[in-house]
């Protein structure tokens, strides 16, 4: 089964722009430079939106423009029109349980506290579509005094985000073999460090 449709996950605007909530929006507009496309408001979406060809195939670009809890209306919306099952979907996101540098492929489970994860799992029905995580590492792993959801929402420090740009760099070498459906080849690959 290829992949039909990345999201990206981030909150909109410019004062979220930069912080470790969007790395799914870093990854995406990276793959959109990097494939031609143009991302561009759309609204029965509620999202940007780009058609893109990757390793051949066609497949859609969305960052929801909604808040992070409430990105499943894009997708769900996106999914129904184009009949795009949970399974043709790859979700990139933070994750807080791995380190900054490093990249992970998983389809389905739980969604580990991550609001949009969960809201996009009720849209879908399921928990059954994949997932690209991109660590972030957790306030507590890194020595930092902060609450979570301020560490999410704040700047990586300049050595973190180095990490996390390598991260999606390596994520980017992949991305073919995972629109193809070639999962194994793509999980090993990234997940060889």
């Amino acid at each position: 089964m290829a992949i039909r449709l990345i999201v990206g996950l981030g909150n909109p605007g410019p004062e979220y722009e930069q912080t470790r909530h969007n790395a799914g929006f870093w990854l995406v507009d990276n793959l959109a430079n990097d494939s031609g496309a143009r991302l561009q408001r759309e609204t029965k979406y509620n999202a940007m939106f780009a058609k893109a060809s990757i390793a051949g195939q066609e497949v859609y670009l969305l960052e929801p423009l909604t808040f992070m809890n409430r990105s499943g209306q894009s997708v769900g919306a996106l999914c129904r029109f184009f009949k795009i099952s949970a399974d043709e979907v790859l979700v990139v996101h933070d994750e807080l349980d791995l380190m900054p540098g490093t990249a992970r492929l998983k389809k389905g489970g739980s969604s580990g506290g991550h609001n949009g994860l969960k809201d996009i799992t009720a849209a879908l029905g399921t928990q059954d579509y994949w997932r690209l995580r991109i660590g972030i590492g957790h306030p507590r792993t890194l020595n930092l005094a902060q609450q979570v959801a301020d560490f999410v929402l704040h700047r990586p420090r300049r050595e973190d985000q180095e990490l996390i740009e390598r991260a999606i760099e390596k994520s980017l070498l992949v991305l073919p073999q995972i629109v193809k459906g070639e999962f194994p080849a793509a999980t090993t690959k990234l997940h060889t460090d």
